[in-house]
């Protein structure tokens, strides 16, 4: 379904296109929200009423309803693709489980990973060559858990030291083609996520101590608003105030 509020339903948008998954709530919210002053977004999460509702708040917006764990096919975004290609990908979605190695079976290490890397590699290959003809850019929502792990955090740490690789070897790759690669690489962010992580660790929520999703999303807006010959690598967000 396709949401142009300047144009009217179904409209072909002359703005360029950004895909961001996850993008109903938390961070992928605010990044969708953001790139949709000025991207047709492709709103890529589970729930369709979620993802229509969104869409009607944004000036041109698409929804792409997707399972990304699983066999079945993730393609579906490539329909609101225009021929001019895809400018911007942010892989925004992402789920954390698991508990200590000896807690954790291999059920939920393949859930974690499959979502987190997987499909994320799945989804960049299928988008390359809309990616190319655009020279768009990549932006991996990676976590703190990219760089170091801690006590219990194995699974989700493990999957963002792989999307750190991936995004590592997907930039070299691309190099040529005129496709900048990014990790985005966020402290503590209040979040639906981060609420159950700290539940889960008995911890005492409090936000003075977190990122809100827009700092994530303004981290985001830096790298896709640099010139077309530079490249932000590697961008590490933090909380100013530490615990």
């Amino acid at each position: 379904m396709v949401f142009d509020s300047t144009a009217g339903l179904g409209a072909p948008s002359p703005l360029p296109t950004a895909l961001v998954t996850g993008a109903t709530r938390g961070i992928g919210r605010a990044i969708a929200e953001d790139l949709g002053r000025t991207h047709h977004v492709i709103l890529a999460g589970r729930d369709q009423g979620a993802l229509d509702a969104l869409a009607a708040t944004l000036p041109s917006a698409s929804t792409w309803a997707v399972e990304l764990a699983g066999e079945e096919p993730l393609d579906g975004f490539l329909e609101n693709v225009p021929d001019s290609g895809l400018d911007v990908v942010v892989h925004s979605a992402g789920i954390e489980a698991g508990a200590t190695v000896e807690e954790t079976d291999r059920v939920t290490w393949r859930q974690v990973l499959e979502v987190n890397v997987v499909a994320v590699a799945e989804v960049t290959r299928l988008a390359l060559p809309a990616l190319r003809r655009a020279e768009g850019t990549v932006i991996l929502i990676n976590s703190g858990s990219g760089f170091a792990s801690n006590p219990g955090g194995s699974v989700y740490a493990a999957s963002k030291f792989a999307l750190r690789a991936f995004a590592d070897a997907l930039r070299e790759e691309e190099r040529g083609n005129g496709v900048r690669v990014s990790s985005v690489h966020p402290g503590r962010t209040d979040s639906d996520m981060q609420r159950a992580l700290v539940a889960k660790q008995g911890g005492t929520y409090d936000t003075d101590f977190y990122l809100a999703a827009q700092d994530v999303a303004d981290a985001v807006r830096l790298v896709v608003d640099l010139p077309g010959n530079a490249v932000a690598e590697s961008v590490s967000v933090r909380p100013l105030r530490k615990a």
